[in-house]
């Protein structure tokens, strides 16, 4: 089963009453929560989820910007929303170029949480509305689901073993480029990338509708930065988001990743931790 679904194939799916559990996840940086632009249209049947609160826990001392929910919150979330183990899922954001961020992020959080079927919306509400296809308004209230998480089905990097896997393996940096060279950094208190990672940002991962390369563009496009099907391979960005998008591709492309869900803004919080600057892997 592929990770993602086209949004033809979606409408296809929902026009035939085949329709699993929606979950609109829109979330941009910096901007309040999506619920009033969900409010105004979402996918017919989508339960809106909020990342800041349902997708993450709130920072402590020395975590990243988005650690993991708890796992009682997690679980109460997605009840709430209708998903239950044996019902497939489909999750959207905003989509569009740079887009995919929070999607993958729910993508990741149901599969490490033991979920067996969830896909992405390819291109996200932007390809589904190019599409033609119709938007709602009303606000669903579906049957609670039975989906009770069980951790464990991703895998995920510490702080250590990043590092340790920057030296002996492939840990890929998922933001921008500028941002891992350390030129620019608009969020974390330090700029640069862990030492011995490889810049390999999330935009490259798209094409310029917003949809995901073919599974061969991003096989090619990952062999280039050392990764294929057997490596060790990991991701980090800033928070533990957009890296998700890049796990995704990956397994698009066949390789398995592991998440660093601390990302730069942990790593950055100890200040004993080196960093490295400029184009090069080091």
């Amino acid at each position: 089963m592929t990770a993602i679904i086209s949004a033809a194939t979606l409408a296809s799916d929902l026009a035939a009453g085949s329709a699993p559990v929606l979950l609109d996840v829109r979330y941009k940086p910096g901007d309040p929560p999506g619920l009033p632009l969900y409010h105004k249209g979402h996918l017919p049947g989508a339960v809106y989820i909020d990342l800041e609160s349902e997708l993450a826990a709130k920072p402590a001392a020395g975590t990243g910007r988005h650690p993991l929910p708890s796992l009682d919150a997690f679980g109460a979330a997605m009840r709430r929303a209708g998903v239950s183990g044996g019902r497939p899922v489909v999750v959207y954001d905003a989509g569009g170029l740079g887009g995919g961020w929070a999607a993958a992020r729910c993508w990741w959080l149901l599969r490490w949480a033991g979920h067996p079927d969830v896909r992405v919306l390819d291109g996200g509400l932007a390809a589904w509305e190019a599409a033609g296809n119709p938007l709602s308004t009303g606000t669903p209230d579906p049957e609670p689901g039975d989906f009770t998480p069980s951790p464990g089905g991703m895998p995920t990097l510490d702080a250590d073993e990043a590092a340790a896997l920057a030296r002996h393996g492939i840990l890929m940096d998922a933001r921008a480029a500028e941002r891992y060279r350390g030129e620019v950094e608009p969020l974390d208190p330090v700029a640069g990338h862990i030492p011995g990672a490889v810049s390999a940002p999330t935009t490259e991962n798209l094409t310029d509708a917003g949809t995901f390369r073919s599974p061969h563009a991003l096989t090619e496009r990952f062999e280039a930065l050392g990764a294929t099907p057997g490596a060790e391979v990991g991701v980090y960005c800033g928070s533990g988001v957009s890296a998700a998008q890049e796990v995704l591709a990956l397994h698009l492309a066949g390789i398995d990743a592991a998440l660093y869900v601390g990302s730069w803004s942990e790593w950055t919080a100890e200040s004993r931790r080196p960093v490295a600057t400029g184009p090069e892997r080091g």
